[in-house]
């Protein structure tokens, strides 16, 4: 049935389109038709509009976008094609504004309404795709006259009288005719390195129609072009003279290059390279990391390889390998950890820095709301993994996290994804982000005596995904301590002259990063961009040698595992990062040697036995010792050749004798018992005595 509407097109202007079209999309015309009604858009872009046209085209095309583009649909649906199909539904879709048409959210204003603009964003949640009325079918009651009315804006419009019998006679909605597309709303919110301190991030509401409808995802960057509505506000009082604003969505951009919202300039590349050729470039980006912060140079020598990440690897058999480096740092209050991390996230091309609780509803992954934004609907919330995604997600206190985020991180580390399974809704949301994680000791101080899962109320499984885990610990020694008050004292002196007089004396300059940080965050961004490192054969050969070394300590029938595949693939990952720290195609031998002393480091540090002095993997990735297993597989083999020999529970007193003379410290088999009591591997029926649960 033929719909029949009261605009009225302006002939010229249709003739005009069709010129155009033909001259310029000709091709893509043809590849449309023979795929049509399957893809329904011509993307046109407006550089060719302007070039192809008249400026007053182009210009009109801005300022009265809704004639224009109704005009472009008709010119179009004229065209005879050769393949004998009509575009009767295809659209003409205007995509690459030029920048100075590209708002922020943020300084959208009234003189945009009405007009063409492109709007770049995060998109924060989504509604379902549900189906819209375009045309609505009105039956008259009293003569059975079918009329259309059109349906534009956010309210649902009748007709107010019957065309044929002239009676405000009652009317009743027939969809089996009406006509339909398919609608989604979608939530933008302004890109996070936009932001200036302190700024809160501001959101727009976008509705999508047709086949743009479902492109986009939570957490995916776009840039959308759309015609600004408005609509008036509502309260208890009635009407307000207060209007809201939302965007009619034309096309959706996804946004899938990295970093591409960093410009680099013929000057900022000539810089860049000028860098490449200093011989102590990577020490000097080290130095440039936090300058104001004492010591920790492995930490920041961490973060500098962070940022720069390894290479994300798609394998023939559609696996993906990661190439984000995630770090944690674990350690004493009051050392700096949350400047670090800070820091970090100002550096990041693209970074995101948040408590565990998380920024939002849906806290760090993502989740199912259901508000008014979705009509009462469920809707898809992004967290903050997901909106770091291609960035670094700086994590503080993470031993504060919620046990849903804990769980769901296991997915978001490992293979960069968040699913999400609720209220109907089943998506797999996109988190390729390196993690920068910082928590607290339980107990307030770090104990290395003690397993690190224990201490900071987080996993084995997750601690064991982190590449490098730094333990950051403030014990008192005279020489440190004296190094460390002068150089905040010197700090702080600095910051006062740099108030006072903004000068550039000796004590400035102790503070200042070696590489500006403007600059060094494109150098990050040229280098993530442009250099894509593989590994020479010297490289595989002293990682190779460095991890069979470390497994040959776990050879033979009671000894540790000391290490796992994970820290070599860690090992890769850094030396991949070094590599393109120093704008080099090549993981050179210097790029594994570098790499294997970090990594040394933290094993030293963090996967040691206290009791043994030997690498253990278990004593992180397990949350125990081989030498605490061995015990407690020797106290359980006690109590039970003690309940054989005797008759039920055992004395306590008698179970630690007998332990102390097999060489466990009276104390350390206490531990054990407890231990296993609370496990409820074994029970205590009366005071004193132990029996094994059965």
């Amino acid at each position: 049935m033929e719909l029949a509407f009261s605009d009225r097109l302006d002939e010229s202007l249709v003739e005009r389109w069709q010129e155009f079209l033909k001259k310029y999309y000709w091709e893509r015309i043809l590849e449309l038709s023979t795929a049509y009604p399957e893809e329904k858009s011509l993307y046109v872009s407006f550089s060719d509009v302007n070039r192809g046209t008249e400026l007053e085209f182009a210009s009109l095309l801005l300022e009265a976008p809704d004639v224009m583009l109704r005009s472009a649909r008709e010119a179009l649906r004229r065209i005879d094609l050769p393949t004998g199909v009509s575009l009767e539904d295809a659209h003409v879709r205007i995509v690459e504004l030029p920048k100075i048409h590209r708002l922020q959210i943020r300084d959208i204003r009234s003189h945009h309404i009405g007009r063409l603009i492109s709007v770049e964003g995060i998109v924060l949640k989504m509604t379902e795709v549900r189906p819209k009325v375009v045309a609505a079918a009105f039956k008259c009651q009293k003569c059975g006259h079918v009329a259309f009315v059109r349906q534009e804006g956010r309210g649902f419009v009748e007709p107010a009288e019957c065309e044929h019998c002239e009676r405000k006679a009652p009317f009743r909605l027939a969809p089996e005719i009406s006509k339909f597309v398919d609608a989604q709303k979608m939530r933008l919110q302004e890109p996070p390195e936009e932001l200036r301190g302190g700024e809160m991030p501001q959101i727009l509401d976008v509705n999508l129609e047709d086949d743009i409808a479902g492109v986009a995802t939570p957490g995916d960057r776009v840039v959308v072009t759309g015609i600004l509505r408005s609509y008036q506000r509502h309260s208890h009082y009635g009407k307000s003279p207060f209007f809201d604003v939302y965007l009619d969505a034309i096309s959706v951009e996804r946004e899938e290059k990295e970093f591409e919202e960093i410009e680099i300039t013929g000057d900022d590349e000539k810089k860049i390279l000028e860098l490449k050729n200093d011989p102590h470039i990577y020490e000097k980006l080290i130095r440039s990391i936090a300058p104001s912060i004492y010591g920790y140079e492995e930490v920041k020598e961490a973060i500098l390889l962070q940022l720069f990440s390894g290479i994300p690897k798609e394998l023939p058999d559609g696996t993906r390998i990661r190439g984000d480096i995630h770090v944690l740092l674990v350690g004493d209050p009051g050392i700096a950890k949350s400047q670090l991390l800070s820091y970090a996230v100002k550096l990041a091309p693209r970074g995101i820095y948040a408590g565990a609780k998380g920024a939002t509803a849906a806290g760090l992954t993502a989740t199912a709301v259901k508000d008014e934004f979705g009509d009462g609907r469920w809707a898809l919330e992004a967290g903050v993994l997901v909106l770091a995604d291609k960035g670094i997600a700086a994590i503080d206190e993470m031993d504060k996290m919620d046990k849903k985020d804990r769980d769901a991180l296991h997915e978001a580390m490992e293979q960069q994804t968040i699913s999400i399974a609720k209220a109907g809704i089943t998506a797999t949301l996109k988190a390729r982000c390196a993690i920068l994680g910082a928590a607290n000791p339980k107990y307030g101080r770090y104990d290395k005596y003690e397993p690190p899962a224990e201490q900071i109320n987080l996993p084995p499984t997750l601690l064991s995904r982190f590449d490098l885990i730094f333990t950051l610990m403030d014990r008192p020694e005279e020489d440190a301590d004296v190094n460390l008050a002068s150089h905040i004292l010197r700090t702080h002196y600095a910051g006062e002259l740099l108030a006072t007089s903004g000068g550039d004396g000796e004590e400035i300059r102790l503070i200042k990063p070696e590489v500006p940080p403007p600059l060094l965050r494109k150098y990050i961004a040229y280098a993530r961009r442009n250099v894509f490192p593989v590994m020479s054969k010297g490289a595989m050969r002293m990682f190779l040698d460095f991890y069979v070394g470390l497994r040959r300590q776990g050879y033979g029938e009671d000894a540790p595992i000391p290490v796992t595949a994970r820290q070599l693939e860690a090992l890769i990952r850094l030396g991949e990062a070094r590599a393109r720290a120093r704008l080099s195609d090549v993981v050179a031998e210097e790029d594994a040697e570098r790499v294997i002393r970090l990594v040394n480091y933290c094993l030293r540090r963090v996967f040691v036995d206290p009791e043994t002095g030997k690498l253990d993997v278990d004593w992180v990735a397990v949350g125990t010792s081989k030498s605490r297993r061995d015990r407690a597989k020797m106290i359980k083999e006690i109590i039970k050749e003690l309940e054989e020999a005797g008759d039920g529970a055992v004395p306590l007193e008698e179970i630690l004798d007998v332990a102390e003379s097999r060489g466990i410290e009276r104390a350390k088999a206490e531990e054990i018992i407890e231990n296993l009591k609370r496990d409820g591997i074994i029970y205590s029926p009366k005071h004193g005595y132990v029996g094994i649960v059965r």
